[in-house]
């Protein structure tokens, strides 16, 4: 069975940029192989742009100098990695930051997990699992389970 994950920018860049030990797990699940074939990471169009637009931000820009990175680099991993699929249309909960809305719809709209460490996504928890998003967190656990 396949399981979709939604990330949104903070832990894309903990996890390709800043390689944040609460993202090893995660990078090991999207990273090996085998595990790929049941962990379907699912993006946009929109939410690629936002991760080039974060990406070149001089005190982002600074931090992947230190990593020894390029934008490219970061791209080029997200772009091994992700499924883009169509944007989603707007789920029935809002979020009070609408830069984070598109991640919600799309968690809503394929019933994912969604990784997230925005306090106005992790506030919707409840309201989200209700309505089919497997789980919501800021830490991979594994296909099943995220935690705050």
């Amino acid at each position: 069975m396949t399981h979709h994950l939604i990330l949104d920018t903070n832990i894309v860049l903990d996890m390709l940029v800043f390689r944040d030990s609460r993202t090893h797990a995660l990078l090991a699940a999207l990273f090996d192989e085998p595990v790929m074939s049941d962990l379907l990471w699912l993006a946009t169009a929109p939410m690629r742009e936002e991760l080039a637009r974060v990406l070149a931000y001089p005190h982002i820009a600074v931090r992947l100098a230190f990593h020894g990175l390029q934008a490219a680099q970061v791209l080029s991993e997200f772009d091994a990695r992700v499924r883009i699929v169509p944007v989603a249309p707007k789920a029935p909960a809002t979020c009070k930051d609408p830069d984070d809305q598109k991640f919600i719809d799309l968690a809503v709209s394929h019933g994912a997990t969604l990784l997230s460490k925005d306090k106005a996504v992790l506030c919707m928890h409840k309201r989200l699992m209700k309505l089919g998003v497997v789980d919501v967190g800021v830490e991979w656990r594994g296909p099943q389970t995220a935690t705050q």
